[in-house]
């Protein structure tokens, strides 16, 4: 069983309760995805985050596909840090765990991602041709939206 690991930093000039109440929010999901990704929220975003939240997205990651994808927020730090874990996708594993720290001049965002791809040997061998280019330019658009909205350090 082959677990991949995706990390990155990304320091932005606002202040932690700012980049919380931005981060936290699942509603802002969509601003920092794709479009192509026809990302839609289908329930579970109509609070403040909380552990034991299920959130159901509606996600088109590749050729056109609508997947279902529903996940849990399993940890809360408020402010601090938050983990969402995939109940039902297109991953066998998907555990994101969000972390924000304060800098010089702003916050430090830090986002780490363990996941395994389903279809064994089928899916090892996809990973590096389809899923992580994919993953590494939805995290890069990810990174230049919130350098659009917030500015850079």
């Amino acid at each position: 069983m082959k677990i991949y690991r995706l990390h990155t930093k990304q320091n932005l000039p606002i202040s932690k309760q700012q980049a919380w109440e931005f981060l936290s929010d699942p509603k802002n999901l969509k601003e920092i995805t794709p479009d192509y990704m026809g990302f839609n929220i289908l329930s579970g975003a109509d609070r403040p985050m909380f552990a034991g939240q299920i959130i159901q997205y509606i996600v088109t990651p590749v050729l056109g596909i609508k997947t279902k994808w529903v996940t849990e927020i399993t940890h809360v730090v408020d402010g601090s840090y938050f983990v969402d874990e995939q109940r039902f996708g297109p991953y066998s594993l998907w555990h994101h765990k969000h972390f924000i720290k304060e800098i010089d001049g702003g916050v430090e965002m830090e986002d780490i991602v363990d996941y395994k791809i389903p279809f064994g040997w089928l899916g090892q061998l996809m990973h590096p041709i389809l899923v992580k280019p994919k993953l590494n330019e939805i995290f890069k658009y990810r990174t230049a939206k919130l350098e659009e909205l917030f500015g850079t350090i």
